[in-house]
């Protein structure tokens, strides 16, 4: 599947790009209603399907659904927002190429309908539904009827992923086209959207070098290519060698959940750098990860000084103040891959200029929507999207910035962007975020760059939840990764795999 994900103006782009390459409009449109028909048809072969147009292009996709079901066997009613005469362009043609009767549109018209078709409105919607077309809308998701919304469903905006006003059709499917926009993987657009079917609707693939976009959906398509999986020539001194940084004697699970996620994931050594209260907790609790006692920030310097520990994950329990702010300046101040989560941020929330001074890459911050907040105050809401606070905020500190949350945001501060949409919402448990933490040094430590680290962690992090169901906890996770691996390897050995980019 491809990666791409293009704002709404991107994608009027590529239409353009489409235009000018000799691809008609009308065939176009012709393709994308024939797309919507056929998600209907296989998923529900015998329905009475009912279509709702609206007055524009998504309504002229509508037409041409309608058309196509009724070729195939459907009843069909066809219902549409305002008058015939006022159609234009192609949607005009393709109402002139409907046959049937069509209905205003009220609630009446899906009463008798098995399934209804969304093609009142897409992603160009500027202003929250009313009238008809919100009477209507109420109705229909209060009628719990299967409903295939046709680009983006009815209310929902294209670029944010939020409903216009207080009303937005709840599609089951949504039928979208040439590569998804931000409303099909954003919260909560991605729920209001359902199954989300990309359709090639003959847009040309060279079309991407006209818009060029810089927001990816995460997938192993992303950095799949350069995943490190074991040489058969290899050893464990080659995979690098991960140190976690633990907090005191009481909060130290945090630090051993990293540990372990990162032994997992692949790196061939990890250790545990333990204050001297711990380091017997500590001990007590590892195996094959070791324990290496400091005592303060000087020490820790000094052990990192080590150039074979060449990843650092540090503020999982590590507890928050000076002595942590000391910490992360040791750990700064080494050539070491750096993964910044939990109390490192909160630490800095009274200075955050103190911590972007000695920020650099390889580095990875992983805030959630309260920590972002306190070292990136009021950007969440300074701009439109959780994507472009991500963005802003990996290029005022100069390293990759994860922005945890339904919808993880991973950005690099070039302004790339990956949008990751497989975590369910069982990772909403403690010590989750330091599994993850975990992960992305055990893949920098084995020479994944940052934005590739984090990316592929969060992915893998999804995937282990996913697998393993309800019930979820963190220290599940990381016994879960040798199935997603073995899947994921499987999937990227597979002769038509591809990356999208």
């Amino acid at each position: 599947m491809s990666a791409e994900i293009l704002s709404v103006a991107e994608m009027y782009a590529a239409d353009r790009h489409a235009a000018e390459h000799g691809v008609a409009s009308l065939a176009l449109m012709e393709a994308a209603g024939e797309a919507v028909a056929e998600a209907v048809h296989r998923r529900w072969p015998q329905a009475k399907v009912a279509v709702l147009c609206g007055p524009g292009n998504n309504g002229g996709d509508g037409f041409v659904a309608a058309r196509q079901l009724e070729a195939w066997g459907h009843d069909v009613t066809l219902a549409l927002l305002g008058r015939r005469d006022a159609l234009k362009g192609d949607a005009k043609t393709m109402e002139e190429r409907w046959d049937g009767l069509i209905a205003p549109l009220s609630p009446s018209v899906f009463r008798k309908a098995d399934v209804v078709v969304d093609a009142l409105f897409g992603a160009g919607l500027a202003r929250p539904l009313d009238g008809a077309a919100k009477e209507t809308v109420i109705a229909l998701n209060r009628s719990g009827k299967p409903v295939v919304a046709v680009d983006v469903p009815s209310g929902l905006h294209g670029d944010l992923g939020q409903p216009f006003g207080s009303e937005c059709v709840e599609a089951d499917v949504t039928v979208t086209f040439f590569r998804k926009k931000p409303a099909h993987v954003l919260m909560p657009g991605r729920i209001f959207c359902g199954d989300v079917n990309v359709a090639d609707i003959g847009i040309p693939e060279a079309a991407l070098e006209t818009v060029r976009p810089r927001t990816f959906e995460n997938g192993p398509g992303l950095w799949g290519g350069d995943y490190p999986w074991p040489d058969p020539m290899g050893h464990k001194y080659v995979r690098g060698h991960a140190v976690v940084v633990s907090g005191p004697a009481q909060a130290t699970g945090a630090a051993r959940l990293a540990a372990y996620a990162a032994l997992r994931v692949g790196a061939g050594l990890v250790s545990v750098a333990s204050p001297m209260d711990a380091v017997a907790v500590n001990a007590a609790a590892l195996t094959a990860v070791m324990v290496k006692p400091f005592a303060g920030a000087k020490e820790l310097g000094g052990l990192l000084k080590d150039k074979r520990f060449n990843a650092v994950a540090i503020g999982p329990g590590c507890g928050v103040g000076r002595e942590t702010r000391d910490m992360v300046g040791a750990v700064l101040a080494s050539n070491a891959a750096t993964v910044l989560d939990a109390d490192v941020l909160t630490s800095f929330a009274e200075d955050p200029t103190a911590l972007f001074a000695q920020l650099r890459e390889p580095c990875v911050l992983t805030p959630h929507a309260g920590e972002f907040e306190r070292i990136f105050p009021g950007l969440l809401q300074s701009v439109p999207t959780r994507i472009e606070a991500a963005r802003q905020a990996a290029a005022k500190a100069g390293c990759t910035v994860l922005l945890k949350g339904p919808d993880t945001v991973i950005a690099t501060p070039g302004g790339e962007v990956a949008i990751n949409t497989n975590a369910p919402p069982t990772l909403a448990t403690a010590g989750a975020g330091d599994v993850l933490a975990g992960l992305i040094a055990g893949l920098m430590a084995q020479g994944l760059e940052s934005y590739k680290a984090a990316a592929a962690a969060t992915w893998l992090h999804g995937e282990a939840a996913n697998l393993f169901g309800e019930g979820l906890i963190a220290e599940d996770l990381a016994d879960l990764l040798p199935a997603v691996l073995t899947a994921l390897k499987d999937t990227l050995d597979e002769p038509d795999f591809h990356s999208p980019r």
